[in-house]
């Protein structure tokens, strides 16, 4: 089959390159030459482990395709994807300019018989104004569908939720497209009864409205967990062996359970964001996801409060050491990362940072300004009154402890992410907490 998608970042170019590696012949739609340029030699704008070697792999073989014009990818292809970013607005609604301006462009280059996919997180109800567009500018004799596709990618672990997601929802109004979206997915959907992929077969408003569930119960289930963590503090109980307890029932399960230092990334903060304002255009006030929100935020506040409290209230001048500074390892994703609100409210303190992350450092570097970046954990360790752990990088599982305390001033270690064990932090002589210990 030949498919097109429109969109080249987290979910266009992982679903496209696993498309192609299923034998599939797929064009990529850029916008930007210099990464189209690139992308046609193998080297791609993100960090994902094990995307290069697909891309590359599939571009060899001539079956991933990245290109500037619409003409030849829209044209041959029986389905389209749009992948673009629906960035949020300042009132937290869904940014569509771009999806509607691909929409017509897309529309303007159809032959014969297309499906066309909104992949892209978008508000109920987004297909369908498509669906005007793309029939306002289309050419005659030429006809098409619309389905909803919504992605369910972690970043980090994108390949393999592409390939074995653990549902696959697609909503369409048309027998046709439907027919069509199930060939194209049967290799995704195929396996014995333990590893084969749930098809979720509905409409095209309940398919919008699923993606935006899904993520807004996970950050859900997050700020729970921190709450939960927090009152464990004031209360002398350990936080993580009640959220194990917890997740330990059935029906709740251990998944972002873990009480750490707040959500981010490009998904969780954008799509609570609009759930709110989607239901807020209904006349619903959700309350409870506005709270979500404030938890998060108090959340990576909270962190702050106890680099204080652990510094004798004095933060002015004192060197504290950042570790990890993406929104979660195996990413340089730098959107919405509670890093960022940490490392600001210390400079605010007067603070001196140095700070390391072992991929997300140049993305950080446009964002973070007035640190040090430092080339490695020890470097960062030499001098300081205090370690803060952001993300939760398997690296600094390994780091080499007494190593790093001797490289300190003051051993201090704040653990944002409960990756150590208390017990052997403190044997060391390291002045330790954690979230909810």
């Amino acid at each position: 089959m030949t498919i097109t998608f429109v969109g080249h970042g987290y979910v266009g170019l992982v679903s496209a390159a696993i498309f192609a590696d299923l034998g599939n012949t797929v064009w990529v739609i850029g916008h930007t030459k210099e990464k189209v340029e690139n992308l046609k030699k193998g080297i791609i704008p993100i960090y994902e482990p094990g995307l290069e070697e697909v891309v590359k792999r599939n571009v060899d073989a001539g079956r991933l395709l990245f290109t500037l014009d619409y003409s030849p990818a829209i044209s041959s292809s029986e389905v389209i994807f749009i992948a673009v970013g629906t960035p949020p607005k300042q009132s937290g609604e869904a940014d569509l300019a771009v999806v509607f301006d691909v929409a017509k462009k897309i529309g303007a280059h159809l032959n014969g018989y297309t499906v066309v996919i909104t992949k892209s997180t978008v508000p109920v109800g987004t297909n369908k104004k498509v669906q005007t567009i793309i029939e306002g500018v289309k050419p005659e004799k030429t006809s098409f569908d619309i389905a909803s596709v919504p992605e369910f990618l972690r970043e980090g672990q994108a390949i393999s939720d592409t390939r074995h997601p653990d549902r696959i929802v697609i909503g369409t109004e048309s027998e046709e497209a439907k027919k069509v979206l199930l060939e194209l997915h049967a290799p995704i959907a195929a396996g014995d009864e333990h590893t084969k992929s749930p098809l979720v077969l509905t409409n095209v408003e309940t398919a919008e409205m699923i993606k935006y569930a899904s993520n807004a119960f996970l950050a859900t289930k997050i700020s729970f967990a921190n709450a939960i963590a927090s009152l464990s503090e004031y209360a002398g109980a350990d936080g993580t062996k009640v959220l194990e307890a917890v997740g330990l029932d059935r029906r709740i399960g251990p998944a972002f359970l873990n009480a750490g230092a707040g959500y981010g990334g490009s998904c969780f903060p954008k799509d609570v964001k609009a759930l709110i304002a989607i239901s807020s255009g209904y006349g619903y006030d959700f309350t409870l996801l506005k709270e979500v929100e404030a938890v998060n935020k108090k959340t990576m506040l909270h962190i702050v409060t106890k680099a204080k409290n652990m510094l004798a209230g004095k933060i002015a001048g004192k060197k504290i050491g950042i570790l990890g500074l993406s929104f979660k390892p195996d990413t340089d994703d730098m959107r919405e990362a509670p890093a960022i609100t940490v490392i600001q409210e210390l400079l605010k303190g007067k603070a001196i940072i140095h700070a390391y992350d072992p991929v997300a450092m140049e993305n950080a570097k446009h964002i973070i300004k007035d640190i040090v970046y430092c080339k490695d954990s020890y470097e960062v360790a030499r001098g300081a009154d205090m370690l803060i752990l952001m993300t939760e990088w398997d690296e600094f599982r390994q780091i080499d402890l007494e190593k790093l305390k001797k490289e300190m001033n003051t051993p201090i270690l704040l653990d944002g992410r409960n990756i150590y064990d208390p017990q052997v932090i403190t044997d060391l002589g390291f002045t330790y907490k954690g979230v909810g210990r």
